[in-house]
């Protein structure tokens, strides 16, 4: 598909011929050794019948051997059922080998198509919805690769096995082999005018198809304001609409495919009416014998098969030359980055490691529109300097940060990075030597430290020990993939000195120190959850921490901060599910409503005599909740406080409550919908008010009954607390405290930090427990698109992403518009204190362009002011205050 000139075979065969010649010059050869085999099997039936049966010489010899007729005819049997298992043998080794054929080419077919994606220009996705891309290099590209496997394989095979029989049938009498393909012109002359309108037809659904992963993508990401409008109603008419539009395009490509199907069969099963007429004809009149007539009869219908093959192939073949095309077209767009520029396996240039120098001569750019958006402009950004840049967002400094980052290309004048246009870089090396980020800030599904290293991930650092890379390896490149292996360490620390890895590190914390975010970081961390497999240093320090800590958290002050875990206490800050079992539930066994319908737990509360005050309990937490939920839309922030309950449940207990309340009668499945309900509530943190202290004491009871009872095959579903012991299930806070925060005191209280702090420093565990905490924290998973992150650590999670390379040049397209003005006043001091780089910062607020060392101001186009920092900013400022003064 893409060869290293980055070129795109524009026909599906070319493709094929380029990329598969030699095998399928193999699968050909092959085709051709198995005719022979293919023939005698045909014509064994005719001399079993001819001479082993109806023959009157006997005995006959057989390479010197005389063989009676009964010997005759076991040989010849056995000889035809070794004949049909050599030609099953062809048959399968070939199937086999056009299958890893295909697949070898759809391998290379979708990389190619991915890697075009890496060199499409931003501007492509403004007339493209990138939703249409899905679909494409998935569904539409998936039944290329079994055309491909047939391509020259199915016409080879099946046209010699037509001619074959046809040659076979001419031997026994040339006017029924003349016979067998009397209409065979009319089909090749009727079917195709059909089948374009097949074709023509499946275009329509590849476009329409695409239009609905449009609608389908767009919904997805606008599904907030669809809920908060009420446009639902209208979104559902649209996608009738377009359902409407599919089910009439696929019933007429329906109604001609079957009518080419009919024709195909009708002109079948007309041919054997020749052949009982003519045939019989000549069996009467003694012109051919019965045997022969039988083997031709026999032989058409081994004949019906390949001529219906090569029809279906046809059809097969102008779909998939429909598919190819459309999909080659919508790869194929204006502007594309050279492939030169954008190699797959190419290392990148390491930089000089000093700022860089920014050079524009009268640079010109418009937008598609046409419309000026930069006129004429020069610029010099001396190495090191702090250029801000001010004006309304129509003025041109976005435009003239694209330029910079090689986004965008200029109409005239130059545009130069220490002597070097941006667009005569290698996309590696360019991402060596800027770091930029826009205002739309863009993450991938990963951790929050993938998310901060993605930049530095230009290479893979080292070989899989895998012993069987070697052969991936191999594979790779028979497909034209990438030979690099992705689940090494890809994180280039080179440029960090000979200290490598210690230095990047202190790097990576002055950089989230620098963005704000260290100490955010480490709450992720403190929250988060440890696997005592992978971090054992980390679990044997929180055990230390824990039992140093010990007389510190028993101290009487600290009980209203801290509940701890104990065996002979309720714990308010653990739901009731965590406080019957004296720990949390692992895998399905005690999970979702699984507690609550286990015949152990129900004995046990009946044992106790809590469980019909448990579902009462849960009955009032059902009703207290619809009418605190009544007229809040199901997105609202009440519904992430009250978590362990949706809007979708939360209708269904209403409507299990109303039916109660209307009935009188409550059904052992309505018994266990509210016992689940309240085994999930948390009494501290929900404030419900429907568990009290007499209901509280009864779980504890209910809970030592329970140790006692538990079988051992169900205590492997339960990680109980354990003093003794780190728990996987609870976050790295809950196993330092071995216990729960008070409500109000996770992250918030000043009091209680700097108490454990003090303490923490006092024992010399403070330090080692922060790097623990920042560890875990990385770890973070981000979700889809940072999804799990607020928009405006997502901005400073992007600006530390690009500080963390280190590149000679930073071009920031105000990306902390949504923090508040004294964090990105401190972040940016941080970053400009800095010596490594040059940097270019458009903002909004003039304020925030006091600590630069210079200003530019751009408008409609062009420089309207240029100079230093303090001048430009009080400039700009002073309108506002003499309004402000009057």
């Amino acid at each position: 598909m893409v060869c290293r000139d980055g070129m795109m075979e524009k026909t599906l065969f070319r493709f094929i011929w380029k990329h598969s010649l030699r095998q399928q010059i193999f699968i050909v050869a092959w085709t051709v050794i198995s005719f022979p085999f293919l023939y005698y099997s045909l014509d064994l039936p005719k001399m079993i019948v001819n001479e082993s049966i109806q023959g009157k010489h006997w005995p006959l010899e057989i390479l010197g051997f005389p063989l009676g007729q009964m010997e005759h005819l076991i040989v010849l049997s056995v000889s035809y059922l070794g004949l049909v298992l050599i030609n099953g043998a062809f048959k399968y080794f070939l199937n086999v080998y056009k299958g890893r054929v295909g697949e070898r080419m759809n391998r290379r077919l979708r990389f190619a198509l991915y890697e075009r994606i890496l060199r499409f220009p931003n501007s492509h996705f403004r007339k493209t919805p990138p939703g249409q891309l899905v679909p494409m290099i998935t569904a539409e590209v998936e039944p290329l690769g079994g055309f491909i496997g047939d391509s020259f394989a199915v016409p080879a095979f099946q046209g010699g096995t037509l001619l074959v029989i046809l040659v076979f049938m001419c031997l026994q009498d040339p006017i029924l082999g003349l016979a067998a393909i009397a209409l065979y012109p009319f089909q090749i002359i009727v079917i195709p005018r059909l089948q374009r309108k097949v074709n023509n037809l499946s275009k329509q659904r590849i476009h329409l198809v695409r239009e609905l992963s449009d609608e389908i993508t767009e919904t997805a990401l606008s599904l907030r304001e669809i809920q908060t409008n009420g446009t639902n109603r209208f979104h559902l008419a649209l996608f009738s609409k377009m359902m409407d539009i599919n089910y009439w395009i696929r019933f007429d490509i329906f109604k001609w495919k079957f009518f080419i199907k009919f024709l195909n069969n009708f002109i079948a099963q007309l041919t054997p009416f020749f052949f009982y007429s003519i045939g019989g004809y000549l069996v009467i009149k003694g012109s051919l014998s019965l045997g022969a007539l039988l083997a031709v009869v026999a032989a058409y219908k081994d004949l019906n098969a390949p001529w219906r093959e090569l029809l279906d192939y046809y059809q097969s073949m102008e779909d998939a030359r429909i598919k190819y095309e459309q999909v080659v077209d919508q790869f194929d767009p204006m502007g594309m980055i050279p492939p030169d520029r954008a190699p797959i396996d190419a290392d990148a240039r390491p930089h000089a490691g000093t700022p860089s120098e920014v050079a524009m001569s009268n640079v010109s750019m418009t937008d598609d529109g046409g419309n000026k958006r930069l006129d004429a402009l020069s610029l010099t950004v001396p190495p090191g300097q702090r250029l801000a840049l001010l004006g309304p967002d129509t003025g041109g400094k976005h435009d003239l940060l694209q330029l910079l980052a090689g986004q965008a290309a200029p109409e005239t004048g130059r545009v130069l990075l220490d002597g070097v246009s941006p667009l005569s870089l290698s996309i590696p090396d360019l991402g060596r030597r800027i770091g930029y980020v826009g205002g739309e800030t863009v993450m991938r599904s990963g951790t929050l430290y993938e998310n901060l290293v993605y930049g530095l991930q230009w290479a893979p650092a080292a070989l899989p020990a895998d012993p069987e890379w070697p052969a991936k390896r191999k594979e790779a490149e028979r497909t034209g993939n990438s030979t690099d292996p992705s689940d090494v360490h890809w994180v280039d620390v080179t440029q960090f000195g000979p200290e490598g890895r210690a230095a990047f590190k202190a790097w990576l914390r002055q950089v989230l120190e620098m963005t704000g975010m260290l100490s955010e970081v480490r709450e992720f961390g403190l929250q988060g959850r440890v696997d005592p497999l992978s971090r054992p240093e980390i679990v044997d320090l929180v055990l230390r921490s824990r039992q140093a800590l010990r007389p510190f958290l028993s101290a009487p002050a600290l009980a209203s901060y801290i509940e701890p875990f104990a065996a002979d206490r309720f714990n308010s800050q653990s739901t009731l599910a965590e406080n019957l079992l004296f720990g949390t539930p692992v895998g399905p066994t005690f999970h979702g409503d699984g507690l609550a319908r286990h015949p152990v737990i129900r004995g046990v509360l009946r044992a106790e005599g809590i469980e019909d005050a448990l579902v009462q309990a849960g009955r009032a937490t059902a009703q207290t909740l619809s009418e605190i939920f009544r007229d809040l839309p199901p997105t609202h922030e009440f519904y992430a406080r009250f978590s362990f309950v949706d809007a979708e449940e939360l209708a269904d207990l209403e409507q299990v409550e109303a039916r109660v309340r209307r009935d009188g009668v409550m059904t052992p499945a309505d018994r266990t919908r509210f016992l689940t309900l309240i085994l999930r509530l948390i009494p501290a943190r929900h404030r419900l008010d429907t568990v009290d202290d007499a209901l509280m004491t009864g779980i504890v009871k209910a809970r030592a009954r329970l140790m006692r009872d538990l079988p051992d095959d169900l205590r492997s579903a339960v990680d109980f607390f354990d003093e003794n012991r780190f728990s996987p299930i609870n976050s790295l806070l809950d196993n330092v405290l071995f216990g729960r925060l008070a409500p109000g005191q996770n992250a918030v209280n000043s009091r209680m930090r700097q108490l454990v702090r003090t303490e923490l420093e006092r024992l010399d565990l403070l330090r080692p427990l922060g790097e623990a905490a920042l560890i875990v924290g990385l770890e973070t998973p981000v979700g889809v698109g940072g999804s799990r992150l607020s928009p405006a650590m997502r901005q400073r999670v992007a600006i530390a992403r690009a500080l963390i390379k280190r590149p000679p040049l930073l071009l920031f397209d105000d990306p902390a518009a949504l923090m508040d003005q004294g964090l990105q006043q401190t972040m940016i001091d941080a970053i400009l204190a800095e010596p490594h780089w040059t940097v270019i910062w458009a903002l909004q607020r003039p304020l925030l362009a006091k600590t630069f060392d210079r200003v530019v101001v751009l408008d409609d186009g062009q420089i309207a002011a240029d100079g230093p920092a303090a001048e430009i900013v009080a400039a700009k400022e002073a309108p506002g205050r003499r309004a402000q003064a009057e």
